[in-house]
């Protein structure tokens, strides 16, 4: 038998969005904890927005946005992600009442007991305030812009091979202006990803695939899959999938180093981590790993059409280059694209967490001649606002942290990488290295102890 909290039936004011006559029951929180999906089987999977209960339990594997990020939410208050994930709430909620079982008792809270009720009341607040600010509208024409810049610097980089030859130095100018190219590629797909373009949603899906799989070789199903669950849970183990490099290359973070060493675990020679990070990130995890399951992810979900588009890059990036290198330069030009491409995309803030990342001259070079704020805090708190207005929202962000106590770091970019080696080095390894040492002092200990327990039991028989 299923596994659900009693359903007391108290019944509250009717709902309009229920259905005419009918009345929804009241719950409490502790209700809602019993009905997460872990654990039995068929366990009933309930989620609140806005005060209101749905239960997901047959709906969760429909959900348009994947499985697992609602999945992520049942037994939890889901009202800031739907909010910040549903452009045209209005059409959602109303797919959204024949899920509807009940809503949260009068004495209940709006949201889970261990959250910081102000923190959230303010942060709402803040929320509704950047919405009359209008920082959450779309101006087409930076995105036009960024799109033609996208191919003029994609054309500038064929003509310098065709015109000045490959010799090294054309090669290497081609390299920077393909990679420019293929960066601001990456950060339009994810505006385009994050429905920060276009104000219709299909549009923005349209112009996804075509961006990320035409432009730049990569699943759009795969990428949405992955980023909209980093976004739904940042830095969550087992939910966020940017963490999914623990334990089999890097530990991270200080509890999770602990329980490493705590269990005698060691798949990498972690002391180390801080030499072999750059080496392994650049020229083969994310080249061949986000390829890898490109490929992998797209066939596994048997979406051609995706497929199509992801060959498509290849067919024409072959056509298109081999004439001018032949075979083993073009091997060569295209590794040494992927690893530049993917050092300036992946930014150190995507490891050490949600911070702001100060424009600098070196930052503007990687960008192109069209700069945009990468400030991962704003994309964090608000994923559709357009990337030009997070400048604006960033001093109101520092003004509630500053009110509720919460550092707001904002770094250099160099500063940023130069903290991800110190972090490697320092914090994780040390309390790794120091719980494996103690567990194995405590093992040499106790082996001592047993020995000399056999000889005095030996002395004694003899």
């Amino acid at each position: 038998m299923a596994l659900q909290p009693a359903r007391e039936g108290k019944e509250a004011k009717k709902d309009p969005q229920s259905g005419a006559g009918s009345s929804m029951q009241l719950f409490t929180w502790e209700d809602i904890g019993l009905c997460t999906g872990q654990g039995h089987p068929q366990q009933e999977q309930w989620l609140v927005i806005d005060r209101k209960i749905y239960d997901i339990g047959q709906f969760y594997q429909r959900h348009p946005g994947g499985a697992q990020i609602i999945s992520h939410y049942a037994g939890q208050d889901a009202t800031d992600a739907f909010t910040a994930f549903h452009a045209n709430k209005a059409l959602v909620r109303k797919y959204m009442s024949s899920l509807l079982i009940g809503e949260l008792a009068q004495d209940q809270i709006s949201m889970e007991p261990s959250k910081n009720k102000l923190l959230v009341e303010d942060f709402r607040e803040l929320r509704a305030t950047i919405e009359r600010m209008g920082l959450l509208n779309l101006n087409g024409l930076f995105f036009f812009l960024i799109f033609l810049q996208i191919l003029l610097l994609e054309a500038a980089s064929w003509i310098t091979l065709w015109y000045f030859g490959t010799s090294l130095l054309p090669f290497l100018i081609s390299v920077v202006l393909l990679t420019t190219s293929l960066t601001q590629a990456g950060y339009l797909q994810h505006d385009l990803g994050h429905l920060s373009v276009f104000s219709k949603r299909k549009w923005n899906q349209v112009v996804h695939m075509f961006v990320i799989g035409q432009l730049m070789g990569m699943s759009a199903s795969w990428w949405k899959l992955t980023h909209v669950q980093h976004h739904a849970k940042p830095n969550c183990i087992c939910k966020d999938p940017d963490l999914s490099m623990h334990p089999i290359l890097f530990t991270l973070g200080k509890v999770l180093s602990v329980e490493l060493g705590m269990k005698k675990k060691k798949f990498m020679p972690y002391n180390h981590q801080h030499k072999y990070f750059f080496v392994t990130i650049l020229p083969f995890l994310f080249p061949v790993y986000f390829q890898y399951f490109a490929f992998h992810k797209t066939i596994q979900r048997k979406d051609w059409v995706d497929l199509a588009w992801i060959l498509s890059f290849y067919i024409r990036f072959f056509l298109t280059y081999e004439p001018l290198l032949g075979v083993k330069s073009l091997l060569g030009f295209y590794l040494l694209l992927s690893s530049r491409q993917h050092a300036t995309w992946i930014s150190p803030c995507s490891m050490i967490g949600s911070l702001g990342i100060r424009t600098s001259k070196l930052s503007i070079s990687e960008s192109g001649p069209l700069p945009r704020d990468r400030n991962p805090m704003g994309n964090h708190l608000f994923p559709t606002m357009p990337p030009y207005n997070y400048w604006k929202v960033a001093p109101l962000v520092k003004s509630l942290c500053a009110k509720h106590s919460i550092e707001y770091h904002c770094k250099p970019l160099l500063t940023a990488f130069a903290d991800v080696v110190h972090n490697s080095r320092e914090t994780r390894v040390s309390l790794w290295i120091t719980q494996w040492r103690i567990l194995l002092n405590m093992k040499q200990q106790t082996k001592k102890n047993t020995n000399v327990k056999i000889h005095k039991e030996w002395d004694r028989e003899c």
